[in-house]
């Protein structure tokens, strides 16, 4: 399949860091692979060929990226994906209050619509875009309020 993604991920380490994109920032597939076999992913999602083409061209654009990976959010470091509720869940806030994810019957989809879950309620909601709008949007939201005076 054909990267869809992946040079608008890397296109991020310049655009919000002022340094130029590396190898370094990203996973490569080999180490990508390995730990989603570490994680605590249930068997049948293990042995699925890929994640969402947006989350797997995002953790090899940006998977070593701490500065990208931790920007007021955290994702998911890849062996610490988690199925919850029928969520593949790969983010949350700095306060815990929140987890963002998609509907494991939507992981064949390249970009799934995502959803959000309170932390304090259990209660899902539709966030209105996708994987991919949706990592855009929060990182130009969270690099704009750390430039901000």
């Amino acid at each position: 399949m054909a990267d869809m993604f992946l040079d608008k991920f890397r296109a991020l380490v310049p655009a919000y860091l002022d340094a130029k994109w590396t190898p370094a920032e990203g996973l490569t597939v080999d180490q990508l692979r390995q730990m989603i076999a570490d994680s605590e992913l249930p068997d049948e999602l293990k042995a699925r060929p890929r994640l969402p083409q947006v989350l797997e061209e995002f953790y090899l654009a940006l998977g070593s990226c701490e500065e990208i990976m931790e920007a007021y959010h955290f994702f998911f470091d890849p062996d610490e994906l988690i199925v919850e509720d029928g969520h593949l869940l790969f983010l949350e806030d700095e306060q815990e209050r929140w987890v963002w994810g998609v509907d494991v019957d939507t992981l064949d989809v390249p970009d799934p619509l995502i959803v959000r879950r309170s932390n304090n309620s259990g209660m899902w909601n539709d966030e209105g875009a996708t994987v991919s709008e949706f990592i855009f949007d929060l990182l130009e939201f969270s690099f704009e309020e750390e430039d901000s005076p």
